[in-house]
């Protein structure tokens, strides 16, 4: 059986697309239309993933996946953000709340489809070993010898760098604002703030040529890793 969806959105006709079309490919589905009836259903039906609009009446989108994320019982949810343009200060909010993921209205069914996938996979996955190889084609990062290559050439990055790309490439396909990446990051080289993060990425792409395409920039709101 597929997995669980919440849809927590105020507008019938999103809503409706959204039950349809996840409903279409084996999804279970709960819609509801208020933040209340949001946190409400999440301790009901305990869903897998919740499609959460960000612009509710009463208790707003970020709110809810603030209680969502800080309930122990609902803390295991996925969370991907309905957003409107422009709202890119509320996307990073979400983020930092604990969101997996944010689509921009309007987007279309495959992207939503395979968002949810993607998000799925990786909250029911396991976090890789902070120890373990990550590859990508070529591209190579080895956190034992602290080393990245592509191919056999070694690429010489700073210390600072070379964590800033593991703690992307460790969670391929995850959004993380530029306050989360100084979090995960704590540079012994270079003074790691949100700011200087924009300036690392730029050296690590450079350095990482053709490799550098997968250090994806997420305009307004930070960076990902395209494994």
């Amino acid at each position: 059986m597929k997995e669980s969806i919440l849809v927590v959105e105020d507008e019938e006709d999103i809503s409706e697309l959204l039950r349809y079309n996840l409903a279409k490919v084996g999804y279970r589905v709960t819609c509801v239309h208020s933040g209340e009836e949001g946190l409400e259903a999440a301790k009901r039906v305990s869903p897998d993933l919740a499609l959460l609009d960000l612009m509710l009446p009463g208790v707003d989108g970020l709110d809810v996946c603030r209680h969502l994320k800080g309930d122990p019982l609902t803390k295991h949810i996925a969370v991907v953000m309905l957003t409107a343009k422009g709202e890119e200060a509320d996307i990073v909010s979400g983020l930092e709340l604990g969101a997996d993921d944010y689509l921009t209205k309007p987007f279309s069914p495959r992207v939503l489809l395979a968002r949810i996938k993607s998000v799925l996979r990786r909250s029911k996955g396991t976090l890789p070993d902070e120890r373990s190889t990550v590859k990508v084609e070529e591209l190579t990062i080895n956190p034992n010898r602290h080393e990245v290559k592509v191919g056999k050439s070694l690429v010489d990055l700073t210390n600072t760098e070379f964590k800033i790309i593991h703690f992307l490439a460790r969670q391929p396909g995850m959004v993380f604002t530029r306050y989360q990446i100084v979090d995960g990051v704590h540079g012994d080289d270079y003074p790691v703030t949100d700011r200087s993060i924009d300036v690392q990425v730029v050296g690590l792409r450079k350095k990482l040529g053709l490799y550098g395409k997968y250090l994806e920039t997420v305009r307004g709101v930070g960076y990902r890793f395209k494994g």
